[in-house]
């Protein structure tokens, strides 16, 4: 069975990957049928060759998880680049930003009760 996934290169701490077609029984870093692309994570830098991607999974190959993310974004003409994740808040600052949430409705809460008495007691004065 033929695939198409990642090929690792490069040295510790500077990984790159190549995108190729292998036989699945290979090695990780073994010989490769064909190369058809180049992805490096440090770099954002993503390039591959979608007609022979599109030839090798007609004739039957499949294709690894990362490779087809790396496939869609290409179709799409998303560069990695310009993609922008969100950011990972801790629970401790997820249960600080909800206790300050919930402070401020108190607190607006009584403000508005605050006025209301004001506005009732306005009337009965006059």
């Amino acid at each position: 069975m033929v695939r198409i996934r990642l090929k690792r290169t490069g040295t510790r701490n500077a990984v790159c990957f190549r995108i190729v077609v292998m036989d699945q029984r290979s090695s990780r870093d073994g010989k490769a049928i064909e190369e058809v692309g180049f992805y490096n994570p440090r770099s954002k830098e993503e390039k591959i060759n979608l007609d022979r991607v599109a030839y090798w999974t007609g004739v039957g190959a499949d294709v690894s998880d990362t490779v087809k993310d790396i496939i869609e974004r290409a179709k799409g003409g998303i560069v990695l680049k310009d993609r922008v994740r969100p950011a990972n808040i801790s629970k401790k600052a997820k249960a600080k930003a909800a206790a300050e949430a919930e402070a401020k409705a108190a607190a607006e809460a009584e403000a508005k009760a605050a006025a209301e008495a004001a506005a009732a007691e306005a009337p009965a004065e006059a």
